[in-house]
């Protein structure tokens, strides 16, 4: 009985801990690389060591999954998401990448993240639903059989580029293993409008949301990414919005284009994203 009593103890103790923290928070790998940050042991030590919960990787190859995965572990740290394409003009749109990278993450509740690619279609064009949803049922199942997540990531100039054009395919799909994320970056540079009602419209299906600084109506992605001390975008405003609607899941940093010293930028925004969490 006394057993039983610390283990519950300890559970508790360790929400509490969770709690206090604040939500999850990792670092998107296109903010972790530079010249003398080239490996996977060396990227997740520094993320670790800045006090991020974990990394997100972009899909290379199996190798290169498999050595971050390895190294997480190692470091007791987390992958949270790996980065993939779905190419919805190829043959074989379900890729061995895409399967590769399910396999791998199977039973480590993390994301597969997917942004959908279709050539011969405009983009956010419902055209392309119909093939579409064909293969991401097929993807959905797969992840579920694996216990993974999947997460559309719009992106600007891609197919599925909005967030409206992610939650119309997650409705339509229909399983709950496939849900949304919420790109800040990408939502500014295609739309920046009606954040509330992207956000509430999202909340069924988002799985995770990326931050960055940013100035609001910017047109180009030096202005439309930057750490999280730096650009005009109300940051506390987005997190106050997704604290009111209750969401749970993780922030991914984003960090595409920001030059200069990895580790200073990094910690920039881990120092100001500590700054939010105080925020009321």
């Amino acid at each position: 009985m006394k057993g039983k009593t610390n283990a519950l103890c300890a559970c508790l103790l360790a929400l509490w801990v969770r709690v206090e923290a604040g939500p999850q928070f990792f670092a998107m790998d296109t903010g972790t690389r530079d010249a003398a940050h080239q490996t996977a042991h060396s990227q997740v030590a520094l993320v670790k060591e800045l006090g991020f919960d974990g990394i997100g990787p972009t899909y290379t190859s199996a190798a290169a999954l498999r050595d971050m995965l390895a190294e997480a572990d190692r470091q007791q740290s987390k992958v949270f998401a790996v980065y993939e394409s779905l190419k919805l003009d190829e043959p074989q749109p379900l890729s061995t990448r895409i399967q590769d990278a399910i396999d791998q993450l199977r039973g480590r509740d993390a994301i597969l993240w997917l942004t959908v690619l279709n050539k011969g279609i405009q983009p956010s064009d419902p055209a392309g639903d119909a093939v579409a949803v064909e293969v991401l049922q097929q993807i959905a199942r797969l992840a579920g059989t694996a216990k993974v997540k999947v997460a559309l990531y719009p992106h600007a100039g891609s197919w599925l580029e909005r967030s409206e054009d992610a939650v119309r395919l997650a409705k339509a799909v229909n399983h709950k293993h496939l849900g949304v994320t919420f790109n800040l970056c990408h939502w500014l540079k295609v739309d920046g409008k009606d954040l509330e009602a992207r956000l509430k419209e999202a909340m069924p299906y988002l799985m995770v949301v990326t931050v960055n600084g940013a100035d609001a109506g910017g047109n180009d992605w030096g202005r439309l990414i930057q750490p999280l001390d730096s650009g005009g975008f109300e940051l506390a405003q987005l997190l106050a919005i997704l604290r009111r609607l209750d969401y749970q899941g993780p922030y991914g940093l984003q960090h595409y284009g920001i030059k200069g010293d990895v580790r200073v930028n990094l910690k920039r925004s881990m120092d100001a994203w500590r700054e939010l969490q105080q925020a009321p």
